[in-house]
């Protein structure tokens, strides 16, 4: 059953079908459970701080299901993808159904495609980054894997990363911060990579001129196949989800820094430098990507045996209130602020490495 939990995630494409399905408020449904219902019941349930011991990490970090678990998201989401372009196309674009269900289909390209796209893109077997570049195409996201595996993971907590939220910044400014500053790290992370390789920037070898073809093709097929109307629906879903993922980006590591050490560099990622949630539900439906300290401290590592850590900043709810809570400026800086400050006086105390 442990190893079963974590197919709870495909509840969502069952709330998405029925908001395909639902008329008026009905088809913002999965809104409704996912941002409502469990930020709601995040705030009863308590926070589930056990790890595996060390054998039994050991067998749960070998297990094939949690893999298949993954790879299941892939016929599911790009099926999803598919039905909604359908569905959509029979949808009057004045009614309140054409928003709903592109809300809806925003929700699977942010857990979907997004986020099990960055599982499997951290994965050293082609095969597995491969699947996670599809799931990140249908959301037009594909250029997160080379800025986040080469660049987020190695800038994070500094200034240069756009992925780091600075205090005080606002959630809305942070959108287009961190997404279009992304972009650009990763065509400056590839153009850098041709380079070494003595090969010219705008060739095939290039991932970003992979991606974007492979963007320009989904993008013009839709339009070919089901018109402009559907074309501007799937466009906005694959920007809910980016919002989705860019709000995720800001609650994990808003205003947490890195200090510079006596050689003149930024220590190294440590685990006070994200924000962590052990609030059961969110960690499941975003497969323990709110144990996100582990994360970065190892980013190979399976999301099955990622730990919480004691040293981690740990956020007063989970991940869909918390991205509820960011939503609302004010609100988010009166009660993570503090937070903040107290963390900041407790880091000065342990010397940079």
């Amino acid at each position: 059953m442990k190893r079963l939990k974590y197919f709870s995630v495909y509840l969502l494409p069952l709330t998405v079908y029925v908001s395909f399905h639902g008329k008026g408020v009905t088809s913002f449904f999965p809104i409704l459970v996912f941002f409502v219902l469990v930020p709601l019941l995040e705030l009863f349930l308590k926070p589930d701080h056990s790890n595996f011991d060390q054998e039994t990490a050991i067998l749960e970090k070998n297990s094939r299901l949690y893999d298949w678990i993954l790879y299941l998201a892939v016929p599911v989401q790009v099926g999803m993808l598919i039905y909604f372009l359908n569905v959509i196309a029979a949808t009057p674009h004045d009614s309140l159904e054409f928003y709903g269900r592109i809300f809806a289909m925003g929700m699977m390209c942010g857990v979907m495609g997004i986020n099990i796209g960055h599982e499997l893109g951290h994965r050293p077997e082609r095969i597995d980054q491969l699947l996670g570049e599809i799931l990140l195409l249908t959301s037009l996201n594909t250029h997160f894997l080379p800025y986040h595996n080469e660049g987020h993971h190695r800038e994070v907590a500094t200034p240069q990363d756009p992925a780091t939220a600075k205090k005080g910044q606002w959630l809305f400014h942070f959108w287009i911060t961190s997404h279009f500053g992304s972009y650009v790290k990763a065509w400056t992370i590839e153009a850098s990579r041709m380079r070494k390789k003595k090969k010219p920037v705008l060739t095939l070898h290039n991932r970003m001129v992979v991606y974007t073809i492979a963007n320009v093709l989904v993008l013009v097929s839709i339009y070919y196949y089901f018109g402009l109307q559907v074309l501007i629906a799937f466009v906005l879903a694959a920007v809910i989800g980016i919002l989705l993922l860019e709000t995720v980006n800001y609650i994990e590591h808003y205003a947490l820094l890195r200090k510079i050490n006596d050689k003149g560099r930024y220590e190294r990622v440590r685990h006070m430098h994200s924000w962590n949630s052990d609030h059961q539900i969110g960690r499941l439906m975003l497969f323990n990507l709110s144990r996100h300290s582990d994360h970065h401290y190892k980013a190979s590592k399976k999301y099955q045996v990622l730990e919480s850590l004691e040293d981690s900043p740990q956020m007063p709810t989970g991940y869909p209130g918390m991205m509820v809570l960011a939503l609302l400026p004010p609100l988010w800086f009166r009660l993570m602020n503090p937070y903040l400050d107290r963390l900041t006086q407790e880091l000065k105390s342990i010397p940079s490495s």
